[in-house]
């Protein structure tokens, strides 16, 4: 397991349109430290997950912190050895260029400490489920109320654990009544066609509760859908959003 910070220096920002050019630019990271691109992309993928930390201004989205971790021993290895030169990706059709030049690498220490059995957290990048009563187009809840939490987030990984993960998701109960309208529409691509894809997110503080290796399996993994393509990343409550 390795879960590392990505910074660039400040003014020096990154700007971009669509999440899936800083998921193109960390591929290409990836097998240059040596790892396949099976074992990033596709549906054998083994499990890894980002976040971007920044914000959005007159200039379009602006980050400069990924976070960037995973859970699988092999990757890890290979996480170890990104070279933040090597997070580049340019692409003509949607003007984009994104470069993590001179920016420093930090490795998180493990915050789940022996016996821990609760973890206050906030999303770093939104938390994406997937609608299952929706019968024909891809549909995603808006409000975290909407589906069994814990139950949507243990399905995913108890799949990467190959044994039953059985967290308790419970979101802070005032945060959803002071902000009923948690979710946010994201851009994650451009098609050939003009047409832009979009995941609806969700964001709010979360109490996770179970035994220290699920409390780690979910931060190490992320939690949720989509993860390697941006979603599901959780941070420390108590530390905020950072810069």
């Amino acid at each position: 397991m390795l879960r590392i910070q990505i910074t660039l220096p400040k003014k020096g920002e990154v700007y971009y349109h669509y999440l899936d050019i800083l998921h193109d630019a960390l591929v290409n990271a990836w097998v240059t430290a040596g790892a396949t691109s099976e074992q990033i992309t596709g549906m054998t993928a083994l499990p890894w997950h980002f976040a971007p930390l920044g914000k959005q201004n007159k200039q379009g989205k602006m980050v400069h912190t990924l976070i960037v971790s995973t859970p699988d021993a092999a990757l890890a290895q290979c996480l170890a050895k990104i070279n933040p030169d090597d997070i580049f990706y340019a692409r003509a059709s949607t003007v984009e260029k994104v470069h993590f030049t001179g920016a420093e690498i930090k490795i998180e220490v493990d915050p789940i400490l022996p016996n821990q059995n609760a973890l206050g957290v906030l999303m770093l990048s939104p938390l994406a489920i997937s609608d299952k009563s929706a019968s024909h187009k891809k549909r995603w809840h808006k409000q975290l109320g909407q589906c069994d939490l814990s139950a949507a987030i243990n399905h995913r990984l108890s799949r990467l654990a190959g044994r039953d993960v059985k967290l308790q998701v419970q979101p802070d109960t005032l945060y959803l009544r002071c902000n009923p309208d948690h979710s946010v529409l994201v851009p994650t691509k451009l098609m050939r066609n003009g047409k832009i894809v979009f995941v609806i997110g969700m964001s709010a503080p979360l109490v996770l509760m179970d035994s220290d290796h699920d409390l780690r399996l979910a931060w190490y993994a992320g939690i949720g859908e989509k993860t390697r393509n941006g979603f599901g990343c959780i941070g420390l409550a108590e530390y905020g959003l950072g810069r």
